[in-house]
């Protein structure tokens, strides 16, 4: 009575393990970033994983197999795409101009059966209320929406102010889940000690405290604790 119970969680956890390690292999991206062919390689993962965790009635080398030759196609398909634009074109697709001076390009909607209401739902997301105030708007591969204001509607930025800014960079964890990252800490050429004294000028006591910690290229610190 036990055992296909039994094999049923022994396939599932190989079918995670599967699915983890070709999921890895095809794709860093995120999943808002992922093309139709990518979907589409996922959903066959998902729908061989599925069936090795509970069709006992097939092998389990036939869905390894299975899996495996999907994976290698895709991969390679990715891989030659990189090299042919126009392969790439077919398996990604194409950006295509919803919007161009403030005009909406209605032969282009239809033929992607884009709604209106979608269209301005994704323009609201951009911050974008006006159309008229839109030069290019360009649906991309994967679904997002890139606008491109007009000149005199685009906010104004300290460039046009002739107004110089510092060089920003970006935050160095320090701290994370309670537990000290050293290389970081001494990329920002900081010790352990001086660490432990800020914080103890903070009122923290010890660094599992912190849930977050991190440096800015200024040098200030950013401390999230776990009790806020």
């Amino acid at each position: 009575m036990l055992a296909e119970p039994l094999m049923i969680v022994i396939r599932t956890i190989l079918a995670l393990i599967l699915l983890f390690i070709s999921t890895k292999i095809l794709t860093k991206r995120s999943l808002s970033k992922l093309t139709y062919f990518d979907h589409i390689a996922m959903f066959t993962l998902g729908t061989l994983g599925g069936n090795l965790a509970f069709n006992v009635k097939i092998k389990i080398i036939y869905f390894i197999i299975a899996m495996t030759v999907t994976t290698v196609v895709v991969f390679l398909a990715s891989y030659i795409s990189l090299k042919s634009r126009s392969l790439r074109k077919h398996l990604a697709g194409e950006p295509t101009i919803l919007i161009r001076n403030g005009k909406i390009l209605e032969n282009n909607m239809y033929k992607l059966q884009y709604s209106y209401d979608y269209l301005i739902q994704q323009l609201r997301q951009e911050d974008v209320f006006d159309i008229s105030h839109v030069e290019f708007a360009i649906l991309e591969p994967n679904g997002e929406l890139s606008v491109q204001l007009k000149s005199e509607n685009r906010p104004l930025t300290p460039k046009d102010l002739n107004i110089k800014t510092n060089y920003e960079g970006l935050a160095t964890e320090i701290i994370l889940d309670g537990k000290l990252i050293e290389n970081n800490l001494k990329l920002n050429n900081l010790t352990k000690e001086s660490l432990n004294k800020e914080l103890h000028k903070r009122g923290i006591k010890h660094i599992k405290e912190v849930a977050f910690a991190a440096v800015a290229t200024n040098g200030s610190l950013y401390i999230d604790l776990y009790k806020d």
